[in-house]
């Protein structure tokens, strides 16, 4: 079996190992359930990386829950600053939800994703993401989790694979308006490694840097995109305020990019300079996403 197709395999026996343990706790999952939302993000942001010009985005979106902890969702990605091509893409996703006992919960999913011919977005080389994720409340104190994503790009692209170590809190405030609502502030600091073809991808998706570069630097740099390093430290405080049916939330983060471009001070001058731009990565990048939803 080769590598591209054993991951696969062994996230689907994680995912059936997870649903035999789940069944020892279902009751958080009372009922079907159906949310409808928007979501606006000030920036495409993807591992402290994004395109050179600023995307801000705009996704309407839709997720059934069924009471066993199984969902399907899809949604649409609008480019809010583009006068022509405006939308950008979409997905549509299956997964399954658990817990365990009162602290342990988890859950494993797959995306299929859909980029325009035209779009600049850096994960854009994605064809489709496995993911599975677990995570611990440690007494009510701190909340450690791990997620693992195998990520399926375009043809011709290898594919990778990313870990996300994270610790979080969460502060919750009770009815702080009326009897029925809530307000939950979730601190969080994580770190992303694992190897970024995709990078690649989306650079010779700007149509200037490829194989072709002669340039011992470049080519170096793009033999190293399958080397499993740290790609990102980042920090964010999604805070989200639920009353009946109605959610809102708003999640500032901050970005710390590693390992985005070569070392080599000549590499990264000879990419920036096939890119025809001066400086396109930044060491940090602030961004949000807020939305708003209802669920039935």
């Amino acid at each position: 079996m080769t590598a591209v197709y054993k991951f696969p395999a062994i996230a689907l026996l994680c995912l059936l190992v997870s649903y035999s343990y789940a069944q020892t706790d279902t009751s958080s999952q009372k009922k079907a359930s159906l949310k409808i939302g928007l979501n606006y993000l000030s920036n495409n942001v993807y591992l402290g990386r994004t395109d050179t010009v600023s995307t801000p985005g705009l996704s309407p979106n839709i997720t059934y829950s069924l009471k066993s902890g199984i969902y399907f969702s899809g949604s649409l990605d609008f480019i809010t600053n583009r006068k022509k091509n405006k939308l950008d893409g979409g997905n549509i996703e299956a997964g399954y939800n658990y817990t365990i006992g009162q602290n342990m919960e988890g859950g494993v999913s797959f995306t299929k994703l859909f980029y325009n011919a035209t779009s600049t977005q850096v994960s854009s080389s994605f064809s489709s993401i496995i993911n599975t994720y677990l995570d611990y409340d440690l007494a009510g104190i701190i909340t450690p989790a791990m997620s693992l994503n195998y990520i399926i790009n375009k043809s011709g692209i290898s594919s990778d694979i990313l870990l996300n170590p994270s610790l979080s809190h969460d502060f919750t405030i009770e009815t702080p308006f009326s009897a029925h609502d809530d307000l939950q502030v979730s601190p969080q600091a994580g770190l992303n490694a694992g190897s970024q073809h995709f990078f690649g991808g989306y650079l010779q998706r700007k149509g200037k840097l490829n194989k072709k570069v002669a340039s011992t630097a470049v080519t170096s740099y793009n033999n190293s995109l399958g080397d499993f390093k740290l790609l990102d430290y980042e920090i964010s405080v999604p805070v989200e305020y639920k009353s009946g049916c109605f959610r809102f939330t708003f999640t500032p983060t901050y970005a710390f990019a590693q390992n985005s471009l070569p070392q080599s001070t000549a590499a990264e001058k000879q990419i920036t300079s096939n890119l025809e731009i001066s400086s396109p990565y930044k060491p940090s990048i602030f961004y949000f996403e807020t939305s708003i939803a209802f669920r039935f």
